[in-house]
C-alpha cells in the first residue's frame, strides 16, 4: 500500500503573495514571477488565483506552466451564494472560469461563498444560536443554487467542491453541516481549509473525519494563536485579522498537522494539498517565497517521520 508521500502532492496558490480576489497593488505582480518563486519554493503545482491575475489566454498561461513543469489545480470562485439577484452573474462568472480551467487539464472548481462587509464584521465570532446565519429559506436557495453549479461545472468536465471560508455565510461548524446536509442529494465534495477551520471554531481533524466520504481537496492554513485570541478580544475584522499575521507560517501556529496528517493517512487521502498563508501584500515581514520553502519543508518533515515511525514533534526537530 502507498504511503502518504506517495499519495498527496504539494501546491501553493497567489493568494500567499498577497493576490486578493479584487483587483490591488498585489496585482501588480508580475505573474511569471509568482510562478517561478512557487517553482523555487518546491511546488509543482498552482491554483488559478483570482480570475484575471494570471492570462485568461489558455495557450499563454499554458505554455508559461508546461515551461515550468507545473499543473494548473483549480481555482478559488467565491460568489454570492444568498442573493438572489445576482444568480446569472453567478453562473457568468463560473462559466467564464469553468472555460478557462478545462482548456489547461484542471480537474476542480472550488467554490465558496462570497464575504460580506456584515460577516467581515464578526469574523470568528459569529454567535452559536444562528442568529447571525441565514434562514430556513436562504439555506434552500443556496443549496439549489450550488446544485445548479455544479451542473454548469461538469460542463467543462470539472467537478465541484465548497470551501466553508472565514467572513461569510458558511464559516462555522455548524454552518458547513447545514450546509451540506442541504446538498446531500448532489456530489458536491468538501474543500477543508485548516485555517479557516480553526478561525471559524473548528478543528480540522474533526472535520475531516465528519465530512471523510466527501473530502476531495484540502487547503493548508496555520493559525497564529495569540493574533487570533486578541482580534475576537479587539473584535477585529477578517482584512484587520489577515493584517495582524492572523494565518502564520506552517508550523510556526497552533494547527495539530501531526494529528492531521496521521489521519489523513489513515483514511487513505490522495491528491492535492495546497499550502497558503494569506497576507496582505507589501505588509510581510517574511518574503513568501521564503515562507512558502519554509512551510513545505515542515510538511515534508512532518510526512516523514509519520512514515519512519518517529514520534518526535516537528517543532522540535
Amino acid at each position: 500500500m502507498a504511503g502518504i508521500s506517495e499519495r498527496i502532492h504539494f501546491a501553493s496558490a497567489p493568494v500567499s503573495w498577497g493576490v486578493q480576489d479584487d483587483p490591488g497593488p498585489a496585482w501588480s505582480q508580475p505573474y511569471e514571477r509568482i510562478l517561478d518563486e512557487i517553482l523555487s519554493a518546491g511546488y509543482t503545482g498552482t491554483e488559478l488565483g483570482p480570475y484575471g491575475f494570471f492570462p485568461a489566454d489558455p495557450k499563454v498561461l499554458s505554455e508559461s506552466l508546461n515551461r515550468r513543469g507545473m499543473s494548473l489545480l483549480s481555482s478559488f470562485v467565491p460568489v454570492p451564494l444568498a442573493d438572489p439577484s445576482k444568480k446569472q452573474k453567478v453562473f457568468d462568472h463560473v462559466r467564464k472560469v469553468g472555460a478557462l480551467l478545462s482548456a489547461l487539464g484542471a480537474k476542480l472548481l472550488v467554490l465558496s461563498d462570497a464575504q460580506t462587509p456584515k460577516r467581515q464584521q464578526i469574523a470568528g465570532r459569529v454567535p452559536v444560536d444562528g442568529r447571525e446565519s441565514l434562514t430556513g429559506e436562504q439555506w434552500r436557495h443556496v443549496a439549489a443554487l450550488i446544485g445548479e453549479i455544479e451542473r454548469v461545472a461538469a460542463e467543462f468536465g470539472l467537478g465541484l467542491v465548497f470551501h466553508p471560508h472565514v467572513a461569510t455565510y458558511v464559516e462555522t461548524p455548524l454552518e458547513v453541516d447545514r450546509l451540506f446536509d442541504s446538498l446531500a442529494s448532489t456530489s458536491v465534495g468538501l474543500c477543508l481549509d485548516t485555517g479557516h477551520c480553526v478561525y471559524g471554531g473548528g478543528d480540522p481533524t474533526d472535520e475531516a473525519k465528519k465530512f471523510r466520504s466527501l473530502l476531495r481537496y484540502i487547503h493548508i492554513k496555520d493559525i497564529n494563536p495569540h493574533v487570533l485570541g486578541e482580534a475576537r478580544r479587539r473584535q477585529f475584522n477578517f482584512e484587520e485579522a489577515v493584517a495582524a499575521g492572523v494565518f502564520s507560517g506552517i508550523g510556526q501556529g497552533c494547527i495539530d498537522f501531526e494529528g492531521f496528517f496521521r489521519y489523513m493517512s489513515k483514511s487513505q487521502y490522495s491528491g492535492w494539498m495546497v499550502v497558503e498563508q494569506d497576507v496582505i501584500y507589501g505588509k510581510t515581514v517574511v518574503p513568501p517565497v521564503e515562507s512558502m520553502r519554509a512551510s513545505l519543508n515542515y510538511l515534508r518533515n512532518v510526512v516523514y517521520r509519520l512514515e519512519s515511525g518517529d514520534t518526535r514533534s516537528a517543532k522540535s526537530v
